[in-house]
């Protein structure tokens, strides 16, 4: 089941959090896979949204965790906080985040206004962190989900499939393969 006008959203596909091996080993497939739903969002006049994490260097925006460990990541001005290589998401509108949730602290509900939608696709990394969030959060706003099974990662593959199937349970958001999407959108 959809509704209404959907937004394709690209959580974290920045170089940093692919520092990770299990990351790593997935990214090229990851990369194809998102891709190929921003190609078909933009034939089928669907916007597409890439939120990126860029915090202050002078540690001004870091997490409790990132304080505690004395480190942060996607820096600005840094190449972690670039797109990862092989992402081709020019023209996507851009959002910037500093916590897990693409919605805490953005302008993501204006720009989802803006653009009439109340239907996220949302695909990127890490799924039980920064995609889960920003799932529980679209709930929050009565807005549906759609999950991207095989354009969202997580350093642990189980972890991955628990969080898509509790999110599927409790908050009744889809989980779909990114052919089935893109058959969807072709289909309009």
């Amino acid at each position: 089941m959809t509704s209404g006008r959907e937004a394709l959203v690209l959580i974290d596909l920045q170089r940093d959090y692919f520092a990770d091996d299990e990351l790593e080993r997935c990214r090229e497939d990851l990369v194809a896979a998102c891709n190929d739903l921003v190609r078909a969002a933009r034939a089928s006049g669907v916007p597409v949204i890439e939120v990126r994490t860029v915090h202050d260097p002078g540690g001004s925006t870091w997490t409790m965790s990132m304080r505690e460990d004395g480190q942060g990541m996607a820096l600005d001005g840094t190449s972690g906080a670039e797109p990862v290589e092989g992402l081709q998401t020019e023209g996507a509108r851009l959002v910037t985040k500093t916590r897990d949730s693409a919605f805490f602290g953005t302008d993501l509900l204006d720009v989802l206004g803006e653009e009439s939608v109340d239907h996220l696709v949302l695909c990127g990394v890490s799924t039980e962190s920064c995609v889960a969030a920003t799932a529980i959060e679209a709930f929050a706003h009565d807005l549906a989900v759609t999950f991207v099974s095989d354009a969202t990662a997580s350093v642990d593959r189980d972890l991955h499939d628990d969080t898509l199937a509790q999110l599927a349970d409790r908050y009744r958001q889809q989980v779909r393969t990114a052919a089935e999407v893109e058959k969807r959108w072709a289909n309009r």
